[in-house]
């Protein structure tokens, strides 16, 4: 299949051309659900997903830029997928996957509401940004493959070629460093 460079679709969004959203969902949408499925069980749901992001993607550029294509429709298709989770979780009280990664993530800081809370948030995710650069590779890949990503262990084993076992140590490890790390830099755990 002969695909188009990621300057071209951003150069057919920038034009408005509908040719964009078929360019992009050729290119990019088995990853798109690849991101969406590691959250949303259902396969509708997951579709639904992939349109809306794909809805974003066109509604956002222009005026947005993405220097990654890749990248920004992953975090697009994420958000999207997570907001979904949330609120089906609060309708059905879903388990899964999605629910495992909070459930490890619970003993982190909270993102709040006012003013000096988004702040605090912004602060918060500038440590964590500055924990994954002087994390390893293989670590900071792990990391993001788990909680951003919400991939599975055992698809975050195979990929990396570790054991399943490692990445449950590590992930853990990483997670007691990086809330030690937070509580020394004065973030309240």
């Amino acid at each position: 299949m002969n695909t188009i460079d990621d300057d071209k679709i951003i150069k057919l969004f920038w034009e408005r051309s509908e040719d964009a959203i078929r360019e992009t969902e050729g290119k990019y949408g088995r990853y798109m659900m690849s991101v969406a499925s590691n959250i949303l069980t259902d396969e509708q749901d997951r579709r639904e997903c992939i349109s809306d992001a794909l809805l974003a993607a066109w509604n956002a550029i222009p005026p947005a830029k993405p220097p990654d294509l890749k990248l920004y429709l992953a975090k697009i298709t994420r958000n999207l997928a997570v907001n979904k989770w949330r609120r089906l979780s609060a309708e059905k009280r879903r388990g899964g996957q999605t629910a495992a990664v909070f459930d490890e993530l619970a003993e982190l800081p909270d993102e709040k509401d006012t003013a000096q809370e988004v702040a605090d948030s912004m602060a918060l995710a500038q440590a964590l940004s500055s924990f994954l650069r002087a994390s390893g590779k293989i670590k900071r890949a792990v990391f993001i493959k788990r909680y951003w990503l919400f991939m599975p262990i055992k698809e975050i084993a195979r990929s990396t070629g570790l054991s399943e076992s490692n990445v449950k140590v590590m992930l853990h490890r990483m997670r007691s460093e990086l809330r030690k790390r937070l509580a020394k830099e004065g973030f309240e755990l």
